[in-house]
């Protein structure tokens, strides 16, 4: 049986893995096996470059490791060398070892987490083919550095799902205009109510005019009384 020195130095190692695991935001799981020095070397350098983690590791440590952090399911990939790339980059490490394992068909890939859930192949694959942030930055970067046109056109296609700034314009245009004559109806319709108010007015006025004719005859009436008494 180990003593107990050697416990104690093996819980300190798988304390030491689960560390890295809940540190990483996508790790990845390859066999090296083959690999010559220099092959073993370019890889090394491409995911430091890139600021990823890389080393190999005993699958004993890695399965403790493992199903202390809720990654039990990468119990069944734990055989033959192992080594694993981590990195708080969600891309790096599938990206680079997927181009690397291309070119070089000694590298193996086992399988791979993110966020705490171990990923299918495929997804692997797909992440694999994500842009990495330094790409995405680059190319944000070059549309700043084009024409204020062709940032302007980028920029809406992105907001509008692909329409064209043009189009956008065009369309808003046509719907002002449909809608132009409904708002000059408005007065029309507003105007018609008031104008026989208007030609009222002077009816109402002319009713003290017929109230004044009885008095007239009766002056008429008064003057030829004398005529009479002669």
């Amino acid at each position: 049986m180990p003593n107990e020195k050697v416990l104690e130095a093996k819980k300190a190692q798988v304390a030491e893995v689960v560390e890295v695991l809940n540190g990483a935001t996508t790790g990845v799981l390859v066999d090296y096996r083959g690999l010559n020095v220099e092959e073993d070397t370019k890889l090394r350098n491409d995911l430091r470059a890139a600021g990823v983690k890389y080393f190999v590791i005993k699958n004993t440590l890695l399965r403790l490791a493992a199903n202390q952090v809720g990654l039990e399911e990468l119990d069944s990939m734990l055989h033959g060398p192992t080594a694993l790339a981590v990195s708080e980059d969600p891309v790096a490490p599938a990206k680079i070892l997927f181009d690397f394992a291309k070119q070089n068909d000694k590298v193996e890939i086992k399988t791979g987490f993110m966020d705490g859930k171990v990923m299918s192949m495929d997804e692997l694959t797909t992440l694999a083919k994500t842009p990495s942030k330094e790409t995405l930055i680059a190319k944000i970067m070059g549309s700043l550095n084009a024409p204020v046109s062709n940032l302007v056109r980028l920029l809406n296609t992105i907001a509008e799902g692909g329409e064209e700034i043009a189009d956008l314009i065009a369309k808003k245009n046509g719907e002002a205009t449909a809608e132009a004559p409904a708002a000059e109806e408005t007065p029309a319709e507003e105007t018609a109510p008031e104008a026989p108010a208007a030609e009222e007015a002077p009816a109402e006025e002319a009713a003290p005019a017929e109230e004044a004719a009885p008095e007239a005859a009766a002056e008429e009436t008064s003057e030829e009384k004398p005529a009479d008494a002669e």
